[in-house]
């Protein structure tokens, strides 16, 4: 009898793969190759779940995205039904923010990937749409007469924050601190 195969998580084990090699290597480092290598498996099998590397890509950033979400669902189910939008907004960045080695190495693969779809952007042809929804359900949340503007203006800094606590720049205390400043001049 045929050994059944779980298609879906044989490319997380690649996609697993792609963001070890990713956080540890860099995203020049991912190839077909060295991604075959970290999971264990053969260049012939990561091409059969992956015919390019733009769809390696993709999928890894999806795994982070679930990560993120499952993050986030389970930092604001803590809080209880119905949380002040300005505890809602900040639990939800808090566990966005790359803050622990789990979290730094999703985040070290998201800037990758961000940096990569800079310089190809139909690699990431859902990576708008989630922006824009994303910015919607903050600026839903926020008191501001712009607050399209300033929705934008906190996604960017959650995204510096990102960047500078990635790159040792500022500790957990010091981007925590500027999220709740910048949080206390759009909530006044």
């Amino acid at each position: 009898m045929p050994k059944k195969v779980d298609h879906q998580e044989r490319r997380t084990l690649i996609a697993d793969a792609l963001m070890r090699v990713a956080a540890d290597q860099g995203l020049e480092a991912v190839s077909l190759r060295h991604v075959a290598a970290q999971a264990g498996v053969s260049a012939g099998m990561v091409q059969h779940y992956f015919r390019t590397k733009d769809e390696m890509m993709a999928f890894a950033l999806s795994v982070v995205r679930e990560r993120s979400q499952l993050r986030v669902t389970e930092a604001v189910a803590r809080l209880g039904a119905a949380p002040a939008p300005k505890l809602l907004l900040r639990t939800m960045i808090a566990a966005l923010l790359p803050l622990d080695e789990g979290t730094r190495d999703d985040g070290r693969v998201a800037l990758a990937f961000l940096a990569y779809t800079a310089v190809r952007p139909a690699a990431a042809p859902g990576l708008r749409a989630d922006t824009v929804q994303l910015t919607g359900f903050i600026a839903s949340l926020l008191p501001s007469r712009d607050a399209d503007v300033a929705a934008a203006g906190l996604l960017a800094l959650m995204e510096g924050l990102g960047v500078y606590l990635l790159g040792g720049q500022y500790t957990e205390e010091q981007a925590l601190g500027a999220l709740d400043a910048h949080l206390d001049l759009l909530f006044g």
